[in-house]
């Protein structure tokens, strides 16, 4: 436990600091901001770096931070392939699913297959989301703050959940979700400065990379581990990935979105390829500290504490109040971000279209303000259900969870855009009654008949895997027997614009990279 004797007058001070100028910035934002002016979309003119920066620091959050570290403390570089393995998934947005998401100047998701499918897959789509959100967004962000909290002040998990959610609220009401652009850049900066400097510390404090290499097990090296291991073995991985893949870089709004913004396909495409360059830092910046917490402290009992365990031992007095402001700030605005959208969707795409098309600015504000308490009070019950979780560490918690969210969106996605004869029925039966059976079947693995009591289970990653060719199944059987094959006529249209020749170099360059870090890292 890091109690808050760890922090000194000092640490208090510089987190008090931060948050004061955090909400002058909030102030600030919210005060410049035209009215009227594009909240969504900024007015489509984001340029590559824009583009790679932003969809970097939503993936790169503290919770991913302290899930890394919990993972390079047990296990080694080899979640690192949910970092470097990401690339193939990045490259099909940039080449297969950006050129139509811009070729059709969708703002939503759900708009675009309501595009492909009709209206009654945008409005199942949008019930997606909202779940989505309050699962992968909400909750799990609160869970890895809620340990990061607990660490510091040894309190119970919902009352960590609730803190944080405080916080997010009082940042809202004084402007500072508006800040959240301004800040963002800002704060990756800060958190790539405070992590290279651990890393650095780290190896120094344990003599090199040689005395290193000498402290932990060999195969701490390995990305590929045998099929018999009981956390990443390689099939699962292999073929598990790619369907959380697809869903999280090609589907998820959160992280599309800068592509939507594009200023054109070109930077759009750049600007994946620039994700896919950053993705490799993952590794060093964030993995890389808990397997030197392995070889400086290997009698931790509890590995989620990794990160704050190197922090507090190898920083001075004001550097750990810095590294506790970056790191609650940047979960700030995740949580923050995500009530946002998760309001935006449900007052615009659900009550304003289906219950209230005559609603006045007011209401609809009115309505959204209490879409974002009740959405709260709903994350912390999923946050709490996820802390009652055992025998999985953070990291695992978390691609767990993201597992059985994601088939039936790669499902649908992949026909739609591959398959023309795909048809609304189809795709419809995948998004209700195939996110029954994941997310059912997803509930009978964590909690019903929990994977560490029943051996029966295959691994999670595989699950992922069987049930995403169970949904595959069944949507080519429907569209096959369906005799109303609506959906087929609706046309996806691309952009115009040719594939530049600097594009593709870029791309063959990282590919070329990533191949031989694989072949370096499973060499050894």
């Amino acid at each position: 436990m890091i109690h808050n004797h760890f922090l000194d007058t000092l640490d208090w001070s510089i987190l008090i600091l931060y948050f004061v100028i955090l909400i002058g910035i909030g102030i600030w934002a919210s005060l410049k901001r035209k009215k009227g002016s594009s909240l969504f979309l900024a007015e489509r003119s984001l340029r590559w770096y824009h583009i790679g920066f932003s969809m970097w620091g939503t993936n790169v959050g503290p919770s991913m931070l302290i899930a890394s570290a919990s993972a390079g403390f047990t296990t080694g570089i080899v979640s690192g392939n949910f970092a470097w393995y990401a690339f193939v998934f990045i490259a099909l947005l940039a080449f297969v699913f950006a050129p139509r998401y811009l070729g059709t100047h969708i703002t939503t998701l759900p708009e675009f297959m309501g595009r492909r499918f009709g209206e009654s897959t945008r409005n199942i789509l949008a019930w997606y989301t909202i779940v989505t959100i309050l699962i992968s967004w909400l909750a799990l962000t609160l869970f890895a703050g809620g340990i990061l909290i607990r660490q510091i002040f040894d309190i119970p998990m919902w009352q960590s959940a609730i803190i944080l959610l405080l916080i997010a609220a009082f940042f809202t009401m004084a402007g500072g979700l508006k800040a959240v652009a301004y800040t963002n850049v800002f704060q990756m900066l800060l958190l790539i400065f405070v992590s290279s400097t651990l890393t650095i510390a780290g190896i120094y404090k344990v003599g090199g990379i040689g005395a290193l290499a000498d402290a932990i097990p060999a195969d701490y090296w390995n990305l590929f581990r045998p099929n018999t291991d009981a956390d990443f073995p390689w099939l699962p991985i292999v073929l598990g990935y790619p369907i959380m893949g697809v869903w999280f870089w090609c589907t998820d709004q959160s992280m599309v979105q800068p592509v939507l913004a594009a200023k054109s396909l070109k930077e759009g495409q750049l600007g994946a390829n620039f994700t896919g360059w950053l993705k490799i830092l993952d590794v060093p910046l964030y993995i890389l500290p808990g397997v030197i917490c392995f070889a400086l402290y290997p009698n931790l009992d509890n590995p989620d504490a990794a990160y704050m365990t190197m922090v507090t031992n190898l920083f001075p007095v004001g550097m750990v109040g810095l590294v506790l402001a970056v790191l609650v700030a940047a979960l700030v605005s995740t949580i923050g971000s995500a009530l946002n959208a998760l309001s935006t969707v449900f007052t615009m795409d659900i009550y304003v279209k289906k219950i209230k098309p005559d609603a006045a600015h007011d209401h609809i504000v009115k309505v959204g303000r209490i879409v974002t308490v009740v959405g709260a009070l709903i994350s912390i019950l999923i946050t709490i259900a996820i802390d009652s979780i055992q025998g999985l560490n953070l990291f695992n918690v978390f691609q767990s969870v993201l597992g059985f969210i994601a088939p039936p969106m790669a499902a649908v996605f992949l026909f739609g855009i591959f398959w023309k004869k795909t048809t609304t029925r189809a795709a419809n039966a995948a998004l209700i009654y195939g996110t029954l059976f994941s997310i059912g079947t997803g509930i009978l693995y964590l909690w019903v008949f929990p994977a560490e009591n029943y051996e029966a289970w295959p691994h999670f990653m595989l699950l992922s895997f069987y049930i995403f060719v169970c949904i595959s199944l069944g949507m080519t059987l429907i569209s096959w027997f369906d005799k109303n094959p609506v959906g087929n006529a609706l046309s996806i249209e691309t952009v115009s614009e040719k594939t530049s020749q600097l594009v593709v170099s870029v791309w063959c360059l990282l590919a070329v990279v990533m191949i031989g870090l694989y072949i370096y890292f499973n060499g050894r």
